[in-house]
């Protein structure tokens, strides 16, 4: 008498944990989305900043080329926000990129402007 009164309840249960396993998944997956884009872009900016410390470098060659990593990487809507400076860290010349970019929300679409990178590297001309 018992087995009839729980008639359905594999297809209830199957539904409910499903569904939560989905949620899961997803959630995994757009976490390696976001950690991958970040990663990606300090890549991008640290290749800029090699090409921008280089000794016969042009002024503006480090953005124009972290712009060109990022758009053909990602996408040109991360690209949007580049800038370049000289500093000093450690008592060394440094040239940093810094790439300001929206962080992969759904998909990689998300806010703007949350996700902020530096890429460095030493100057040659020291």
């Amino acid at each position: 008498m018992g087995r009839h009164d729980e008639r359905g309840a594999a297809i209830a249960d199957f539904a409910m944990v499903s569904v939560l396993v989905l949620l899961l998944f997803l959630t995994v997956v757009q976490l390696g989305l976001a950690l991958h884009t970040r990663n990606t872009l300090i890549s991008c900016a640290s290749e800029g900043a090699r090409l921008g410390a280089r000794a016969d470098a042009a002024p503006g060659q480090a953005v124009s080329r972290t712009q060109a990593l990022i758009s053909e990487s990602l996408s040109p809507t991360y690209a949007r926000q580049v800038t370049t400076r000289e500093s000093v860290v450690g008592g060394v010349r440094v040239v940093e990129v810094r790439v300001v970019a929206p962080i992969p929300v759904i998909g990689l679409l998300g806010p703007d402007d949350r996700l902020d990178v530096v890429g460095r590297a030493f100057l040659e001309s020291q």
